[in-house]
This record gives structure tokens, sequence and C-alpha cells, in this order.
């Protein structure tokens, strides 16, 4: 895979990915699991580097040339 997300929208990510995460936690109704599992999504994006739905549609936010 080759990674598609910039620095700057990774540091988004995990902003939101963190907040989404702690909402989910402390909510105890399907917005809560809603919450969890849309935070964990953009965490493992971050972590990868890659976004699985920029690649139909052709974004690519990585300008370093980090292409590993």
């Amino acid at each position: 895979m080759k990674k598609n997300i910039g620095k700057k929208d990774r540091i988004i990510r995990l902003i939101l990915g963190i907040i989404f995460f702690l909402i989910g936690i402390f909510m105890k109704d399907i917005l809560g699991a809603v919450g969890i599992i849309l935070g964990l999504i953009l965490l493992i994006t971050v972590f990868t580097g890659y976004c699985g739905l920029y690649k139909p549609f052709g974004i690519n936010t990585n300008k370093s040339g980090d292409e590993k």
C-alpha cells in the first residue's frame, strides 16, 4: 500500500480520532458504538498512512514523496 495521507491530514485525523473515540466511550447508546468505530478507523489510517476511500477518488495528500 502506498501512503496517501500527508502530515497535516494525519494530524487532523489523529485529533478527530481521539475525540470520536473518547466521546464513544462515554456515550452508552448506539451513537457511542458508532463513535468508537469511527475513532478507530481514523486512528488506523493515521498509523498506516493509507486511506482506502482516497484511492477511488484519486486523492493523495502525501506530498513528501514518502511512498513506502
